[in-house]
């Protein structure tokens, strides 16, 4: 088992995912429980998590994501939508506002960590437009979608992309 240190330096954006490996129903639940397992404002876990398997249905994903076909060609896509109405009803408008988008980024960040802990990999795509991914999911009115986590065993390993030093990012009080 690898320590939470060695999981984080191994999380590399998976862009080209073996064809012939489907997720395991149980390492897709356990990345599941992870995702669920993260921290929220008041315990109400303000999101939603949309499996993606169908073919069709990721196919779409790509179109609202402006081409990037990795997500049609890994076997699984999370979809994490924030759901303010839900945080909006203990927290008033910054729950809406705030509370529920850093409940499901959270989540997503969980999940994408479970992920390399369970042997695959993964990649967090923003770049979409929300109203093609309402579309072509049937989302329920009020929900946001956030992040898109795409998931499958990988068929590369990319180089680790270049960090910031930790002095040009910390601040020292």
């Amino acid at each position: 088992m690898w320590d939470f240190f060695t999981t984080v330096r191994h999380r590399h954006s998976i862009r080209k995912y073996q064809p012939d490996m489907p997720v395991e129903a149980t390492k897709l639940h356990a990345i599941l429980e992870m995702a669920c397992a993260a921290p929220s404002a008041g315990d109400l876990q303000s999101y939603r998590i949309i499996v993606v398997r169908d073919q069709a249905e990721r196919q779409a994903l790509v179109h609202a994501a402006h081409q990037q076909t990795f997500i049609a060609e890994a076997p699984v896509c999370l979809v994490f939508c924030a759901d303010p109405a839900r945080s909006e009803t203990a927290f008033g408008e910054r729950g809406a506002k705030l509370y529920a988008i850093q409940d499901t980024t959270i989540a997503a960040a969980y999940a994408q960590l479970a992920v390399v802990a369970a042997g695959m990999g993964s990649t967090w795509v923003g770049y979409f437009e929300e109203n093609k991914v309402h579309a072509a999911l049937g989302l329920e009115p009020g929900l946001i979608p956030l992040a898109l986590l795409s998931l499958g065993y990988p068929a590369e390993l990319p180089e680790p992309s270049s960090r910031r030093r930790l002095d040009e990012v910390v601040v020292w009080r």
